[in-house]
This record gives structure tokens, sequence and C-alpha cells, in this order.
């Protein structure tokens, strides 16, 4: 393992020293310096191995980034010399928003937890998918997820016209895409999970991604993020519904509503999702139960709260193909990569 990496620890004193936004954009400048750099981009290189398929894509290894640490594309080869068997990045709108007013990220250091009420804060279609095609990640043999979403002010009767030029946009360009339905920082959004909205949503999607099939002559999968907050009743409803409108898979679990675990800490109150370990258990029950309903015909991503192996290993065992980190990432660090791979493996 890289020194660079074990010295994180050092440098996360600094950074959590600073509003956490802040710390999260110079992170992510200073790791793209390092890459730009031969010599440091070696010293920060991985490539733990514990190869995998998902969805008819080789990985590898099943340990993969999630959506919202890169927003905009902007870092993906940066990333991707972390050790990542896969990269996920966005949530993308069509067209480009500032997300919510600031102060809108908040460490819970005691629970190893963050509360975000970012609201897809992002630079448009456009400019991110200037960043993808700028990107070797793929040519290189990586895998890449884009993540899309709808607009803060488009109303959720019109969703679909927003996630349907987001899949027509990525679709060239992904090796899967994710239908984040899940955010709690766009209102109403997860309206969408459920009911007439969802088969909408679905059968839209589904309409396109066949016309896009035919003219791009490939199959991209489809993939659905979903909320820890749901109920056995709504997930059995969701596991039911997705074979239905041929969707491969589906990412458990976006951040939580939940202030359970976190009661009494400073900035437990604030709105937003919660992340980190307080979603560790909850997403394991989501990913759980979905794999008693859909069996082995549906990749399950799992994501929530992984901040050693041990948790890698237990979204695993609940049946989960593959993991992705975020929040485990800012208080852990690269080293939680190979970690997580050699849990696995």
């Amino acid at each position: 393992m890289s020194i660079l990496f074990q010295a994180y620890p050092l440098a996360r004193s600094a950074l959590f020293s600073m509003d956490a936004e802040q710390a999260h954009e110079l992170t992510l400048n200073g790791l793209q310096r390092a890459y730009d750099c031969a010599a440091t981009r070696r010293l920060m290189h991985a490539r733990p191995a514990a190869p995998r398929t998902l969805m008819g894509m080789a990985l590898r290894n099943p340990v993969g980034l999630a959506a919202g640490l890169d927003k905009n594309g902007a870092h993906i080869d940066a990333l991707g010399n972390l050790g990542f068997g896969f990269i996920e990045v966005g949530t993308v709108t069509p067209r480009a928003q500032p997300g919510n007013a600031k102060p809108r990220m908040f460490r819970l250091p005691r629970a190893h937890a963050l509360i975000n009420r970012l609201g897809f804060n992002n630079q448009g279609l456009d400019v991110f998918l200037q960043n993808v095609q700028k990107s070797q990640w793929r040519r290189e043999g990586g895998i890449l997820g884009l993540n899309i979403g709808k607009n803060a002010d488009t109303p959720i009767e019109r969703a679909a016209d927003d996630y349907l030029i987001g899949l027509a946009g990525v679709y060239p360009h992904a090796d899967y895409v994710t239908v984040n339905i899940s955010s709690p920082n766009t209102q109403n959004l997860r309206a969408l999970q459920s009911g007439d909205e969802l088969d909408r949503l679905l059968s839209a999607l589904r309409d396109r991604r066949l016309a896009l099939a035919d003219e791009h002559q490939r199959h991209v999968p489809l993939v659905v993020k979903i909320a820890p907050d749901l109920s056995n009743e709504q997930i059995d409803a969701i596991a039911d519904v997705l074979p239905r409108y041929g969707i491969d898979g589906v990412i458990a679990t976006n951040t939580t509503l939940s202030r359970d675990a976190v009661i009494g800490l400073p900035h437990a109150d604030q709105a937003g999702g919660l992340s980190g370990p307080p979603v560790h258990a909850l997403s394991l029950k989501v990913i759980e139960r979905l794999r008693e309903r859909v069996g082995t015909s549906m990749a399950i991503i799992g994501v929530g709260g992984i901040v050693s192996g041990k948790e890698a290993r237990e979204k695993m065992a609940a049946g989960a193909d593959a993991v992705q980190v975020y929040t485990g990432l800012i208080y852990r660090g690269p080293a939680l990569i190979d970690e997580c791979v050699r849990a696995i493996r």
C-alpha cells in the first residue's frame, strides 16, 4: 500500500478543521494535482485485484466509488488511480444548478457520519459529458457508471422528461446508468419510488433505452438507486416492478432521513441525508429483502456505512454483488479501498 495512503489520517486532521464542503473541494483538487504529476501519480497508484462480473461487466474488484463525490465527472482518472474496481459519477441534471444554500454539509465525527443537503449541485449535462469524454478510465478498462437526476425546478409530474434527457446524453459514454430517485434533498423526488409515478418513469425509460440501444448498437445496463427508509411493503413493490421494465440492478441505498443513531450529537438536527455507519444496518435490511424477492435475476450494489472491510463483507453476505464507498473514504482515506477488497476476497 502506498505510504501516501497510510499518511491520510494526518491530512484528515487539517481537513476536518475546515468547512466540510470546502475540504471536499480542496481534497479533490489536491488529488487531481497529484495525479497530473507523473511522480506522485505512481506513488498513489493502486490496483487491488478480486475479479467479479457485474451485469455482464468485468470488474477488477467489486469495490466502487459511490456517486456524489465527483458530481461533475471532473476527476474520474485521479479517483480511479486509487484502486477502485468501478467509478460512479454524478448526479447530473439536464441544466446546471447551484443546489441548496450553504452551509449544506456537516460532519458528525463521533459517528463517522455526514449530513448533506447539497441538492444535486452540478454544472449541467453538457459540461459533465465533456469531462467524461476527456477521461481515460474507460479506455484503460475501467468501468464507469453515470448517475442522472432531475432539476430542482422541474415539476415532479414532468420528472420523466429530465431523466430521458439525461439517459440520452450519457448513454453512449456509460458502462451503466443509474437513475437516482432517492435523494432526500430534491423536493418530492422520493415520490418517484412508488406507485404510478414509478411505473410511468420506468415505462418511459424502458422505451427510450430500447431506442438508444438500437441507435448505438449496445445494451447499457440501467440501475435504480433507492432509499434506506422504505418499508418491507415498499421494497417488495419495487422488487416486483423493476423486472417488468428490464431494470438490470438496484443500488441500495442512498442516505437516510432517520436520526435515531445520532440523537444528541452536534449537527444531528441539520436537515438533509445522513450517511456513514448509521446507514449500514438500514441498507443491509434493504439488500436482504431485495435479494429474497428478486433471487439472482437482478444485480444489487450495496452502499451505506462502509468504514472497514467488515461492513463490505457484510454487504456481500447480505446479497450484494458489489459495494460502493463514499463517507468511509472521507474518514478512512484510500486505504479503505484495499482493505475492503481484501476482506471480500
